[in-house]
């Protein structure tokens, strides 16, 4: 079931999940905003909701209605480590879905170095969910072929393309205390 992007960004729009390879692992993509493709993306992976999911986008600007309102000496920090694997808790400005957030009060922000989610996103014209395609406590898929073998017919397509070179998922740390949760 392999789609190109503008096949992909359409089932996208029509509230279906889009597998993609990342940075590191396999990823689980769709709309930030779109209440019934959340759902259906906690319910495949099997995730608590409460934990949430991280937003990806192509260029900072496309985060921008996340990031209305933070002080200005916080960008420093996004803008020094973007585009690349360096997921930030940003502090959430009401802008972000519950199932986006989970039960925190911050929203998880990532601008992607990689070609694929970067087109993906550019073609979507805004950022997009990326989790790791697996189930809850199951490692990440790794190919075209795992993702197809776990989620089938669950998802709406599949970019076809390389990982990146990172040997683990992103860093995540928390941009107001600067404190690394995930190496």
């Amino acid at each position: 079931m392999a789609f190109d992007i503008h096949s992909a960004v359409h089932a996208l729009r029509q509230g279906k999940i889009v597998a993609c390879p990342t940075e590191a692992v396999w990823g689980l993509s769709c709309d930030p905003d779109n209440d019934e493709a959340l759902a259906h993306l906690m319910r495949l992976k099997q995730r608590d909701p409460a934990k949430g999911v991280i937003v990806v986008a192509a260029s900072i600007d496309q985060l921008q209605p996340w990031l209305a309102g933070l002080p200005l000496e916080l960008h420093a920090p996004l803008v020094a480590s973007w585009p690349g694997p360096n997921t930030w808790l940003v502090p959430d400005n009401g802008r972000s879905h519950p199932l986006v957030r989970g039960a925190h009060q911050s929203v998880a922000l990532r601008v992607t170095a990689h070609p694929v989610m970067q087109a993906l996103c550019n073609a979507f014209d805004g950022p997009v969910v990326s989790t790791s395609a697996n189930r809850a406590s199951e490692p990440p898929a790794m190919s075209a072929g795992e993702v197809s073998a776990l989620f089938g017919d669950e998802l709406g397509a599949i970019i076809h393309g390389e990982l990146g070179d990172n040997p683990r998922p992103s860093t995540i740390r928390d941009l107001v205390s600067g404190k690394v949760l995930r190496a």
